[in-house]
């Protein structure tokens, strides 16, 4: 979500266009009613940019449908540079005035952008994007309860329904829990993969980590018992039976559901956004960030970090964590073996600074620009010393 809005001020400002405040979608799994305005504070976002971007929070009357007026609905190409926008997109508002993008996500390229639309798109993002006072008050409090107690680890916990039907991955459920995911799967005609091989899904790396697989790499990591981790997730399916090896390898496990009075969470509750942006407050100022699968709030999450000053986020590779842990329960790979293994292996996984990896005509396979908005991380010559040389001539 705060991906595709910066992405779309950014459309905005290169076509020198006005923007309404975007609508949210409300038809997703989660089906979260809430307006932009009940997660972002809109009027912050409008005054912030203003010298940039002309944003409205809503149609003028004469562009409204209660005048018969129809706006053209399209969806950009996905990972489109600025040329698609400029000869593409443009010539579509002189016939016919608003044109209602219904997919905003990826729309925009990593790479290849003008310097100060890359800034712009981080300004949107880390300035522009303010949660409403609500949320931040009851963030703010989160965090404090938490360093309160002293370091904190967020372990983003991606187990949820939702996580595991679409993506197929039913490592460590019953098999009546397998064919309610599957169920799930076949009830959205949208989702076009219904067969899915789980384990060689998981072989792939392409599977979140359990809880159970999630407990052994903290351990292998040099997490001890004494560790205060906070969940930052909806809820876990297969319940409390799946956080059991968790919270008995680390019984300082906490929620925001433990950690608040009854009283304070209900107003968010049955609002799966507003609830993901308490988890992300908590997320971005842990002491170490780390997500059981490296999906889009894993990546946002990720960036806000770096831009922080490279606060630690461990960035786990699942794909090896598979066959270590295979190994290890197995019982060929003895737990020390294991364990300095999976240390290895995360060396360099740990949110350092480096370079965007570029992949020319596979933008789904480089680094995501929100995982690592490097342009503005650093200035000048100093960037060479932080990142090292740019390995494209893209990059500035």
């Amino acid at each position: 979500m705060r991906a595709a809005i910066c992405d779309m001020v950014i459309v905005a400002r290169l076509l020198n266009l006005t923007l309404v405040v975007p609508e949210l979608d409300k038809t997703s799994f989660w089906a979260d009613p809430s307006d932009f305005g009940d997660i972002f504070d809109v009027s912050h976002f409008i005054d912030s940019l203003r010298d940039e971007v002309r944003i409205i929070k809503r149609l003028p009357k004469k562009f409204s449908r209660k005048y018969g007026f129809q706006a053209f609905r399209m969806s950009p190409v996905s990972w489109s540079n600025e040329k698609y926008y400029l000869e593409q997109i443009l010539p579509l508002f002189s016939k016919h005035k608003v044109v209602h993008f219904n997919r905003t996500d990826t729309r925009l390229a990593n790479n290849g952008i003008q310097l100060d639309l890359q800034k712009l798109r981080c300004r949107v993002n880390f300035q522009g994007l303010k949660f409403t006072p609500e949320i931040e008050t009851l963030g703010y409090k989160l965090v404090r309860i938490l360093q309160d107690k002293g370091p904190f680890v967020a372990l983003h916990l991606r187990y949820e329904m939702d996580m595991l039907a679409f993506s197929g991955c039913t490592h460590g459920c019953t098999v009546e829990e397998a064919e309610e995911l599957k169920r799930l799967r076949y009830a959205y005609p949208w989702w076009r993969e219904k067969e899915i091989m789980s384990e060689e899904r998981r072989q792939q790396g392409l599977c979140p980590l359990t809880p159970e697989e999630a407990t052994l790499v903290l351990q292998a990591l040099g997490f001890d018992k004494d560790t205060q981790i906070y969940i930052a997730s909806g809820e876990i399916f297969g319940s409390e039976r799946r956080l059991a090896s968790l919270r008995a390898a680390f019984p300082h496990i906490v929620k925001k559901e433990t950690i608040l009075d009854p009283a304070e969470l209900p107003q968010f509750q049955n609002h799966s956004s507003q609830m993901a942006a308490l988890d992300f407050m908590v997320s971005v100022a842990s002491n170490t960030f780390i997500p059981t699968y490296y999906g889009n709030m894993a990546k946002v999450v990720e960036g806000h970090r770096r831009y922080l000053g490279f606060k630690r986020s461990i960035l786990p590779d699942r794909k090896k964590l598979v066959e270590l842990l295979d190994l290890h329960q197995n019982g060929t790979l003895p737990w020390n073996d294991f364990a300095l293994a999976v240390r290895q292996v995360h060396e360099k996984r740990m949110g350092q600074p480096f370079r965007r990896r570029i992949i020319p005509d596979k933008p789904k396979e480089e680094d995501y620009f929100y995982a690592n908005p490097e342009e503005c991380l650093c200035e000048g010559t100093k960037c060479e010393d932080l990142v090292g040389p740019s390995n494209s001539s893209t990059l500035h």
